[in-house]
């Protein structure tokens, strides 16, 4: 027990600090502070779930850490649908994390020149991050000027670490440097200014990157639809075609059904930051049938916050979820990004198809009672 546990004279319960819980109190040094247990979240697979991705290319089983009852028997007749399809096909299309640190000087003009400086500094800016990782590259910085304040939007690559660590580190040595050798006074600087989207759904984070920018397809005949999802192709696009436009009349960042719920569980069972989920959960699902009568299905997702190192990811059972999928360690993170979008995908097909057809509530009181 740690010497908070012992100062407050309260002893944890037994179903906290287990004898497994115990033993492994030293592999958590790095993860929480004044640590007094753990909590069991139940694991549920789902799949296994083909993917014909860039990186991802096989039959994943799919580790998720729920609550909530249904969740993962819905992933998994998602995912079932899509692997006797012949798989999603998936891609990773670009990955940049940001963080955005920001300035504050005594008018606009100083402000302006302080751009200007910047925007002169980049290859020094790049040298100074690389001091600090050997995983991360800056790749791009932008400015953002409001009155005399400058935010400035750096934009790294962090290999195969989620890497919000990395990034906030190397952004320190860069703003370091600035305040020693800036010819502009600084009144005030932040490493970070709000407004990089951290933890958060933004519509710079929908537009652009932040993460892994994830898409992933398939094509379903209408006898497999129906076999797995007792729904036809007409059925799914009318639903939504409905949710779409209740998404938009809503003014939710994108358009899909729920994927938060397969990335928070996910997320849980393979050391992710949960936290994330606030601007990774954004995203379009789209529905069409394609010329065979069958459906047309895809999601796009622009912030999808994962790794395969670092963070929470080499904790014993984290480990072991991602040992599952065969995605743990180096060179294995544009692979768990590709699978986490084929994940959503077979969510997004489930759910619409018991929205559709009216199984959504009957599902509900019977798996969770």
């Amino acid at each position: 027990m740690t010497n908070l546990g012992k100062s407050l004279n309260q002893e944890p319960h037994a179903d906290l600090l287990d004898e497994w819980t115990e033993r492994h109190l030293k592999d958590f040094d790095g993860n929480i502070e004044n640590c007094i247990g753990s909590i069991k979240v139940p694991v549920g697979v789902a799949g296994p779930l083909r993917v014909n991705g860039l990186y991802a290319q096989g039959e994943y089983p799919i580790p998720l850490a729920t609550t909530e009852a249904a969740l993962v028997a819905s992933y998994h007749r998602g995912a079932c649908v899509i692997s006797a399809s012949g798989g999603c096909t998936a891609m990773l299309l670009y990955q940049a994390l940001n963080r955005s640190p920001a300035f504050i000087f005594t008018s606009l003009a100083e402000a302006g020149k302080f751009v200007a400086w910047a925007m002169d500094q980049f290859e020094g800016f790049q040298r100074i991050a690389s001091t600090t990782t050997s995983h991360g590259k800056l790749v791009d910085v932008g400015t953002t000027l409001e009155g005399n304040h400058v935010y400035l939007n750096f934009e790294f690559t962090t290999g195969d670490a989620s890497g919000q660590n990395m990034v906030t580190i190397a952004t320190q040595a860069i703003c370091d440097f600035i305040k020693t050798e800036c010819p502009v006074p600084i009144k005030e600087q932040y490493v970070e200014g709000n407004l990089s989207g951290d933890k958060k759904a933004s519509s710079q984070a929908y537009s652009s990157v932040r993460g892994r920018k994830v898409s992933a397809e398939v094509n379903i005949s209408r006898e497999l639809l129906e076999k797995y999802l007792h729904a036809t192709p007409e059925q799914l696009v009318d639903y939504w075609r409905v949710s779409a436009l209740g998404g938009v009349l809503s003014g939710t960042l994108g358009v899909q059904g729920h994927f938060a719920n397969g990335l928070a569980a996910l997320y849980i069972a393979t050391g992710q930051d949960a936290a994330c989920v606030a601007e990774s959960a954004m995203g379009v699902t789209r529905f069409e049938i394609n010329a065979e009568g069958g459906l047309y299905a895809a999601v796009t997702l622009p912030s999808i916050m994962v790794g395969t190192v670092g963070g929470g990811t080499g904790l014993p059972s984290q480990k072991a979820c991602l040992d599952l999928m065969g995605l743990h360690g180096t060179g294995k993170s544009g692979a768990l990004a590709e699978v986490c979008a084929g994940l959503l995908l077979g969510g997004e097909l489930s759910i619409i198809a018991a929205l559709a057809t009216g199984d959504f509530t009957r599902a509900h009181k019977k798996l969770a009672r």
